[in-house]
């Protein structure tokens, strides 16, 4: 069955439950962080928020901190006054002034400086505005902030590339828009969706895909996710000579790429069981007290399982057991709970094995905890 609900289109249980998950997210005026690769539809996701939120009757502005340079970047938000800068022939009111009680989309919020994180906080913190040449913030506004990113902000943290508080902030509600590859399912309902907008578009009859072009579709690999897809089917539509897209008008990229090899090929060894519960946690978004705590308790897991899970969550934070508890999708408040449970069963690891920064093992004291990171 194909969903179609609000603006997104697909038949795979993971887009029925990212669906859900936005349709959550915009019951509230919660910020939202929504990551996911390049191409995979995250500007789509967050406007579905907007869409189905109470903010749907207001603006909805969208800016890519990626495209505008750094020195323009802080007016394009906050606005300017007259005579700031050369150019400023007059007042311009910023982003967050035009979207008053609407939504703002800061698309590839991972590509910001340092200083423009820091003026990102303050606004978010205090909800105040400060123009380019102002001396002091002139007023307040009501609007709602969804970021988006392709990059892995917990190793910008990591690499001090990102402001782990800004991330708190940014990051109330998290949703993951899954790559193409992971649901090749919605392939051929993405395809007849696109064939008939670009039908529409340059004026023609239904057109169709052969059954042998559907298949080459399923078994490419889409690096460029839907986006790369979108462009498929265009591309295809616009050179075609008949109502029909065989294997033979697809492109190159997409026609010989390696197949799956289906024979001779040995079976995986199986996965462990802490392993299992690692990406039950990391990709299926389980919290550790249920993934982890509850077999544990119940010695389905063993303390080396324990270990295991512990040392490949600190392999990823580069031994931030503040950044731990985020991966392991745990509340900022069970810090403590979650450290006293390790130290009594003896799997409290030494963050120094994993943590190198600015040339030397950091020290206890620079651990965050998340009082400080929630400010």
């Amino acid at each position: 069955m194909e969903l179609r609900t609000g603006l997104l289109t697909g038949c795979s249980p993971q887009m029925r439950a990212l669906e859900e998950d936005l349709r959550d997210a915009a019951r509230s005026d919660a910020k939202v962080l929504i990551t996911g690769e390049s191409g995979v539809g995250k500007e789509i996701a967050a406007r579905t928020v907007h869409a189905f939120s109470s903010r749907s009757a207001g603006r909805l502005v969208t800016l890519n901190s990626a495209g505008v340079p750094d020195s323009l970047l802080e007016s394009e938000l906050f606005g300017h006054m007259r005579g700031s800068f050369t150019g400023a022939y007059r007042d311009k009111p910023g982003i967050f002034e035009m979207a008053r009680r609407g939504t703002v989309l800061l698309d590839e919020v991972g590509e910001m400086s340092l200083r423009m994180q820091s003026l990102l906080l303050r606004f978010l913190e205090t909800g105040e505005i400060q123009p380019v040449g102002g001396d002091r913030p002139r007023y307040c506004v009501d609007v709602r902030v969804i970021a988006m990113t392709n990059r892995q902000l917990l190793e910008q943290i990591a690499q001090k590339l990102f402001r782990e508080d800004l991330y708190y902030r940014l990051n109330v509600i998290h949703i993951v828009v899954p790559p193409l590859r992971e649901r090749r399912e919605d392939v051929p309902v993405l395809a007849r969706h696109f064939l008939r907008t670009c039908a529409e578009q340059y004026g023609l009859q239904s057109i169709e895909l052969t059954p042998e072009a559907e298949t080459c579709m399923l078994e490419y690999h889409w690096p460029g996710n839907v986006r790369e897809l979108k462009n498929v089917i265009e591309r295809c539509v616009v050179r075609l000579r008949t109502s029909t897209i065989t294997a033979r008008d697809l492109p190159s990229e997409v026609l010989y790429a390696p197949r799956p090899v289906t024979a001779a090929v040995p079976a995986p060894p199986p996965q462990s069981l802490a392993d299992a519960a690692f990406e039950r946690l990391v990709k299926g978004g389980e919290s550790f007290w249920s993934a982890v705590y509850a077999p544990f308790m119940t010695r389905d897991l063993t303390r080396a399982d324990l270990r295991r899970i512990v040392t490949l969550g600190l392999e990823q934070t580069r031994g931030s057991y503040t950044l731990l508890v985020q991966l392991f999708n745990m509340k900022s408040d069970d810090y403590k709970r979650f450290l006293n449970f390790l130290r009594k069963h003896q799997c409290r690891l030494p963050y120094q094995n994993f943590r190198v920064a600015g040339g030397r093992l950091t020290s206890e004291a620079d651990e965050i905890t998340p009082a400080q990171g929630a400010h």
